[in-house]
């Protein structure tokens, strides 16, 4: 078994905690912030109607993610959404350490400049407690995806966890990994 260690992991070890520590005065190198794993969600309402959509949605996160994903089914019965307890309507997956750093990697190297008309990842989208969430409105900007055999554009929510305690240390520990957010001109 090969034992290479992504990129992103070593620029972590050897540039971004060095920066961290010198930006925000840390006395020990376990207060700096770490990526702790990304969470990537896909919501299938069309599932409802037909379950052929959820078998899709499944194969193409695996395809984006290199992990399968876990079906995620409905709580609650919502009449007003034909929608029954326990129906098939979403999947996701968590991808953690050496996975989480490879799809960072691909995702802010590869994936963000193939969006249209890109300027960069808003940085209001922190939830206070250090941790990133944002979506992705179509599937295809992944180049894993093969565009021919797709059945439906969808969209997915990625979410990057971090131990940092506040959402001005997630911001420069993401920045400093390379994530691409938008320049603030004022």
């Amino acid at each position: 078994m090969s034992t290479v260690i992504p990129r992103l992991a070593t620029k972590y070890k050897e540039e971004v905690i060095p920066a961290l520590i010198k930006k925000f005065g840390y006395k020990n190198i376990h207060q700096v912030p770490k990526l702790v794993k990304i969470n990537l969600n896909m919501g299938v309402g069309e599932a409802i109607q037909d379950s052929k959509h959820i078998e899709s949605a499944i194969n193409e996160l695996t395809i984006i993610s290199g992990q399968k994903p876990s079906v995620r089914k409905a709580r609650k019965s919502i009449s007003n959404f034909k929608l029954r307890e326990g129906m098939k309507i979403g999947c996701m997956v968590t991808l953690r350490q050496k996975r989480m750093f490879e799809f960072l990697d691909r995702f802010i190297s590869v994936t963000s400049p193939r969006v249209r008309d890109f300027r960069g990842y808003p940085d209001k989208s922190f939830d206070g407690r250090g941790n990133y969430s944002m979506g992705v409105r179509e599937q295809i900007i992944f180049t894993e995806i093969n565009v021919d055999k797709i059945d439906k554009i969808r969209g997915l929510n990625i979410t990057f966890v971090t131990t940092a305690n506040t959402d001005e240390e997630a911001y420069e520990l993401l920045l400093a990994m390379g994530f691409p957010f938008k320049k603030n001109v004022n």
